[in-house]
């Protein structure tokens, strides 16, 4: 789907891990179906997510494992027993409380789940999924041979970091991966069952929401993690050392968020070795993202003109400097490899001209965030100053909920807010939707935390932060029945409700 014929309208963001339910952490199962149908009865037509791989770091989706693979934690036990592959007794005496994620129990819980499942799977059971296991395995081979193989080394090692790994395996010696993969190949075979199993589920969520006129906003980090199958299986990709480590490593520098910038750490792409190869890991990664998309939030898009090259020694992002990206040749390519470009540009930030250029010419829609316009009414995100060709927000999943914010600001910023919105503050968070809703952006989205009034506590992440992210759920006695005939009628009266397409003669 081209982005030029993205249709007015409106969504949610809400990661899956959010959602509430009995195992912990929100996943794939019966209440992710309940959430599509609360998005279609408020008359949404998108659902953002965060990147969905498995997570790493921080248990940041932002330093996943793998850009091309799905996180096992929201595998649903509930449709795994469906499936005949777990039985109830797998969590009758786990017990999890209804708040926050906790990844510490949550983690081992669904690396128990799927080792019983396929376990169940190579015992004979699920029969029926077995035609459909082989083909999987087959078609996606191309990322999942070696991710699947990077993740049992990993396990085999004890969850080691790649750069701690024995220098044989980290640099892929054949001899000493080759007997190592004959000892642990039937946990190749699980985690392969895994993916498999994930995409299964996503798929039939996915499908799900289409049939109910849902579509879903995914989330692609520039970068990734340098604890990644994809450093290990693909080192020439990126800007290393003889010994595997990064020369330089990903952030941006001082900013609204941070005094010290942000020190990402990821390793930085070998743009021009990319460029020889035609770019084909980029193409495979989006390729692969747009069977489980419709539209994909490209984030940090700056970074593709120039990203903060930060040497590795470094501690914070202070001390740094701009180099350049692919620029417009990696979008050319990737719009050969995909028909179309169905990206939004994450443009946040300082950003330079040239960076606005790039995405003017792609005809990508950029960002606009309500909470970042107080500086003057010539503030790109005030609504007043809005393009059609942009999709706008209260706030992100960086940002305070806009209560936690309101509670932050000074006299002088609630007067020019109310100001500007030409009335006195109400449920602030419901004034900045309306606003978002009623303005000329082609896609309006809020957090799910806004249309609930939420404040600080519900917030997702503090950039800069290292720990304590990405925890936030909200509870079934938290959601406000009214909000959905409140977001529905609000959809409606600004015209946010596509239309049916005409059939032709």
């Amino acid at each position: 789907m081209a982005t030029s014929s993205l249709p007015r309208s409106s969504g949610i963001l809400l990661h899956p891990t959010s959602l509430p339910g009995p195992f912990g952490i929100g996943d794939l199962g019966p209440v992710a179906y309940r959430w599509v149908e609360t998005l279609a009865a408020m008359r949404q037509s998108w659902w953002q997510v965060l990147p969905l791989g498995p997570t790493g770091a921080g248990d940041s989706p932002y330093q996943s494992l793998s850009a091309f693979a799905g996180s096992v934690n929201l595998l649903s036990p509930e449709l795994l027993q469906q499936d005949g592959l777990v039985s109830a007794d797998l969590w009758a005496n786990e017990h999890f409380a209804d708040g926050d994620v906790q990844f510490d129990r949550v983690t081992p819980f669904k690396t128990k789940m799927l080792r019983t499942a396929w376990d169940s799977f190579r015992g004979g059971k699920a029969a029926h999924l077995k035609h459909d296991f082989e083909n999987y395995c087959t078609a996606e081979a191309g990322w999942l041979d070696g991710f699947a193989l990077f993740v049992a080394i990993r396990e085999a090692l004890g969850n080691t970091g790649l750069l701690a790994w024995p220098p044989d395996l980290l640099r892929r010696n054949p001899v000493a991966l080759g007997e190592l993969e004959k000892q642990i190949s039937g946990e190749v075979l699980m985690h392969k069952f895994g993916q498999f199993l994930f995409d299964r589920q996503w798929t039939a969520l996915k499908k799900f929401a289409a049939d109910r006129k849902v579509k879903i906003i995914g989330d692609a980090p520039i970068f990734v993690a340098l604890d990644s199958a994809d450093v290990w299986v693909h080192p020439d990709e990126f800007l290393l050392d003889p010994d595997r480590k990064p020369t330089v490593v990903a952030g941006v520098p001082p900013d609204y968020f941070s005094e010290d910038g942000q020190h990402w750490g990821n390793p930085i792409y070998d743009w021009d070795r990319m460029e020889a190869t035609g770019y084909s890991w980029w193409c495979a990664r989006v390729l692969r993202q747009l069977k489980q998309v419709d539209l994909i939030r490209l984030d940090h898009f700056r970074g593709f003109r120039q990203a903060w090259h930060i040497p590795a020694t470094e501690l914070t992002a202070r001390v740094g400097k701009w180099v350049d990206g692919p620029g417009m040749k990696l979008f050319e390519r990737l719009r050969t490899a995909l028909g179309g470009l169905p990206i939004i540009a994450e443009d946040l930030g300082v950003i330079t001209p040239d960076v606005v250029e790039l995405r003017d010419a792609l005809a990508l829609p950029g960002m606009r965030v309500i909470q970042f316009a107080l500086e003057g009414p010539t503030n790109l995100h005030w609504p007043h100053n809005y393009v059609p060709n942009c999709v706008c927000y209260t706030g992100t999943h960086d940002n305070d909920t806009v209560h936690g914010w309101f509670a932050t600001l000074n006299d002088r910023d609630r007067n020019y807010l109310a100001l500007t919105l030409g009335k006195g503050i109400g449920d602030v968070s419901w004034d900045l939707i309306r606003e978002a809703w009623a303005s000329v952006a082609t896609v309006a989205i809020a957090p799910l935390q806004d249309l609930l009034s939420m404040g600080s506590d519900a917030r997702m992440n503090k950039p800069g932060v290292a720990a304590g992210n990405w925890r936030w759920r909200f509870r079934l006695d938290q959601f406000r029945p009214d909000a959905i005939q409140r977001m529905a009628d609000l959809t409606t009266l600004y015209n946010r409700v596509p239309s049916e397409p005409k059939p032709g003669p």
